[in-house]
């Protein structure tokens, strides 16, 4: 039986597209029969409601300033009311040009040059960039692993804090283990950043990816963590419009919210008025029927690509709780990360992402990208199966 949403084989050459146009070139893997299975973005149309949205704004065409964002932010309230439990104040929102821009934000306007930035490593690349190009210091600290999943390490944490650490960056679902975070998780980590006196910066895009039996906790709701707290959520990775470069920053506090909010009007930062038109469409009971639908379609490719894993020696996928993100285990080969890449990339023609990109623990990871067409997901495992068949 075919799933008319989300089995259709869309043609993304040729349109700008990273994930796709890109592929040869970054990693060798030819277009012509290459599957691009790295960036995280989806193969898939969003919801009827979020396109007839756009097709409402190319009628009428003019595009001019955005103005009026009651709406909005209303959508946004009803959204995190509904389907998260959270309760928000339309006053602590602030629009920003992606989630990445929001978290260069956050450290822009809560940390000097030389302050240390903890991540939970390995975890989502593009955190370290923007550490690193605001002159701050990356601080790693190692997840640990317990039964093939990652867990957090406190007291090895603890250890490591020197007084120099300003903020953490966490990263809830995890990119890219794909861990739903338990409160009693997110409690420690409360703590933890209350022990060294830490601005807290919650990045929570993939909250909605949850599969069937985890629930996602907002850190909004631990308790005792409101006066440091940053929140960062999107439509974007949900409904697969990155390309609108929209997110919110969500900040309770008034001190924390004005220092942030005079960042913002100093860097003359503006939302993009399809993004929030985009965004509007998509908090909606339409566009919560069709992520219902999405993950359920999510959760029948992770089975797929978790049982082709299952099958070759050596490999192991980590369980994945939230995300359409795969995070796989090389190192029970004994390959080095040359021979087993070059297997995925020159002999599979899959391209995914290096794990070393996330960090310490990443070495011997590669991460692939289960967001598209179930064909396209079944023809990678038997070229992942092909690859390493003298394994088996």
């Amino acid at each position: 039986m075919t799933n008319p949403l989300f089995d259709p084989i869309i043609n993304r050459f040729g349109t700008h597209c990273a994930k796709w146009d890109m592929m040869e070139k970054i990693y060798g893997v030819p277009a012509e029969d290459g599957i691009a299975m790295w960036v995280a973005d989806m193969d898939f149309h969003p919801p009827a409601v979020v396109q007839k949205a756009l097709e409402n704004m190319t009628a009428h065409g003019v595009y001019g300033y955005f103005g009026d964002e009651r709406e909005y932010h209303a959508a946004i309230q009803w959204w995190m009311k509904n389907r998260h439990g959270w309760e928000i104040d339309p006053t602590w929102i602030f629009t920003t040009h992606g989630l990445v821009n929001g978290t260069a934000l956050c450290i822009d306007a809560f940390s000097e040059p030389g302050d240390g930035i903890v991540l939970m490593t390995p975890v989502y690349h593009a955190f370290s960039r923007v550490i690193k190009a605001a002159g701050r210091e990356i601080v790693e600290c190692p997840l640990a692993l317990e039964s093939g999943r990652y867990v957090m390490d406190f007291d090895a944490w603890d250890a490591q804090m020197t007084g120099t650490e300003k903020m953490l960056i966490l990263c809830s679902p995890h990119n890219p283990g794909g861990r739903v975070w338990t409160r009693v998780e997110l409690e420690g980590v409360a703590a933890f950043c209350k022990r060294h006196d830490l601005i807290l910066v919650s990045d929570e895009i993939h909250h909605d990816l949850v599969m069937p039996g985890h629930t996602h906790t907002p850190m909004a709701l631990i308790e005792g963590i409101a006066d440091r707290l940053i929140m960062m959520s999107a439509t974007t990775k949900t409904f697969n419009i990155a390309g609108t470069h929209s997110g919110n920053v969500i900040i309770a506090d008034e001190t924390l919210r004005a220092k942030f909010g005079s960042r913002m009007a100093a860097l003359g930062i503006s939302a993009n008025s399809f993004g929030l038109e985009m965004a509007t469409a998509a908090y909606s009971p339409e566009g919560a029927a069709w992520v219902d639908e999405l993950v359920a379609y999510l959760d029948g490719n992770r089975q797929i690509f978790d049982a082709a894993i299952a099958d070759i020696p050596g490999l192991t996928s980590m369980p994945l709780e939230a995300t359409y993100l795969a995070w796989v285990d090389f190192s029970g080969t004994g390959m080095s990360r040359e021979e087993f890449t070059a297997r995925v990339e020159k002999s599979a023609h899959i391209a995914p992402n290096h794990g070393p990109t996330f960090g310490k623990g990443g070495e011997l990871y590669l991460r692939f990208n289960l967001a598209t067409p179930r064909s396209l997901v079944e023809t990678a495992c038997s070229r992942l199966k092909e690859a390493f068949s003298d394994l088996q």
